[in-house]
């Protein structure tokens, strides 16, 4: 594969860079949030914890900088709407764009998925209380609810790209709106199941803004920016401090009301602030990715960006394990109200980032492989007979995208409990495996076609 240099040298003038800064910072972001506001405790039953936020009220408010997943859905929708018209106007066609990101998106995820099942089952072989085990691959297992959502926006992008280019801001507006009525149905009618959709039409609202800033739909201009940063700002205070809505855009336990689980207007406001900050920086952001180090960096990141996201909490895991069985935790800590607290926190997150960088350098060459179109490591094995067929291949892709979302869906829905020899709920685990093998097998038979 080409290093850094050739590929920051041989990069496209055409080319969004500024997209793909926002994707790393919004991932690292999201890592350091996750490492700042968990706690981690430990006694005589085991290991525990909880969020800082439950404690700390005068944290609430900085989430707002720290929740930035609005931001990479935003640069997804833009991601996803540029590969996908290169692929049309390169004569290829849908099916085979849905399964090429489905590789960049389903390997890394499969190598965490395998490797969880085979710790959680080595632990309780060796004697480990399976509550315990249970509980450590829940923590893990925290960055799939975001892989879940995702995937269904990349299998849903060419209905709604179609969509777009017909209605244009229109698609958002009514997403937004079935967002409102799912909060009605919440905290007006009390019907909570209601409000479930919007864990896809919210995200989906954010993805279709990436179209519309892809294609200049949305303009990049202070003119849109402004407004859409002073509105979105101004609306999501008012929801917050007069409102129903509580300040914290990340989860904790004892809340009455998520803005997060599921999404809420609060949440899509501070999206449309988001996004205002975000057209502002795009002309002194674009300028600091033309300079060669810079954006040496960000393909650096962007290389192993999903292996970074799905590991990040394993590494939180491991280290949190090993403090314990050496008798360091419970640690004595400054008083959490204080910022004696947070400078507590460095060492602690500068072991999180040797951790994690380990565990990077074993899995990032999974995602890099991924992100080749028709990687012979990926389709080694030639593609059965039956899917040499378009009705086939067709039919193993949708199956394929839905046994996954499913499996994810049963895994990211789980309590952190003792769910059998593997960690994960089996039936859930195994529904996602069946979805990847036929994503993989519908891949192949892709690839064979090419040939």
């Amino acid at each position: 594969m080409p290093g850094l240099r050739e590929l920051a040298e041989r990069t496209a003038p055409r080319r969004e860079r500024y997209v793909d800064l926002l994707r790393a910072l919004a991932i690292l972001i999201v890592v350091l949030g996750h490492w700042m506001v968990i706690v981690v405790t430990g006694g005589p039953s085991g290991l525990d914890g909880f969020s800082a936020l439950e404690v700390l009220p005068w944290g609430r408010p900085i989430t707002w900088l720290l929740q930035v997943m609005p931001v990479f859905f935003l640069v997804g929708g833009f991601a996803n709407a540029a590969s996908l018209m290169s692929r049309i106007r390169g004569g290829g066609d849908v099916q085979d764009w849905l399964l090429d990101r489905s590789r960049r998106l389903v390997r890394p995820t499969t190598a965490l998925l395998v490797s969880l099942a085979v710790a959680a089952l080595a632990a309780r072989l060796a004697g480990v209380d399976p509550a315990q085990v249970g509980q450590a691959v829940w923590l893990a297992s925290i960055p799939l609810w975001f892989l879940l959502v995702y995937l269904v926006a990349v299998f849903l992008t060419p209905l709604m790209h179609r969509l777009h280019r017909r209605a244009g801001l229109l698609v958002p507006l009514v997403l937004v709106g079935l967002v409102a009525a799912g909060d009605v149905a919440r905290l007006a009618l009390e019907v909570p199941a209601l409000q479930l959709g919007n864990y896809v039409f919210a995200w989906l609202a954010v993805h279709q803004l990436g179209f519309a800033w892809q294609d200049g739909t949305l303009a990049v201009r202070p003119a849109v920016a402004v407004p859409l940063l002073m509105g979105g700002a101004t609306v999501a205070v008012l929801l917050t401090v007069a409102g129903p809505y509580p300040v914290s855009m990340v989860d904790y336990a004892g809340m009455p009301l998520r803005n997060l689980s599921p999404p809420t207007l609060a949440l899509l406001a501070l999206a449309a602030a988001q996004l205002g900050v975000a057209l502002l920086l795009r002309d002194a952001g674009t300028r600091r990715m033309r300079q060669l180090r810079p954006w040496m960096a960000v393909i650096a990141v962007n290389s192993v960006i999903l292996t970074v996201l799905l590991w990040h909490m394993s590494a939180f895991v491991l280290v949190a394990a090993a403090a314990y069985a050496s008798g360091l935790l419970p640690l004595p800590q400054p008083p959490k109200e204080t910022g004696a607290w947070l400078l507590w926190k460095l060492p602690w997150l500068g072991v999180l980032v040797i951790v994690l960088g380990a565990l990077v350098a074993v899995f990032g060459p999974i995602e890099r492989r991924g992100l080749r179109h028709g990687d012979v490591a990926f389709h080694r094995r030639r593609a059965p007979r039956a899917l040499s067929r378009p009705r086939p291949r067709t039919t193993a892709t949708i199956l394929g995208y839905g046994a996954c979302v499913l499996g994810l869906l049963g895994v990211a829905d789980a309590d952190p409990a003792d769910h059998g020899p593997f960690g994960l709920p089996t039936a859930a685990l195994a529904g996602y495996l069946a979805g990847a093998a036929l994503l993989r097998a519908a891949g192949a038979a892709s690839d064979d076609r090419a040939r």
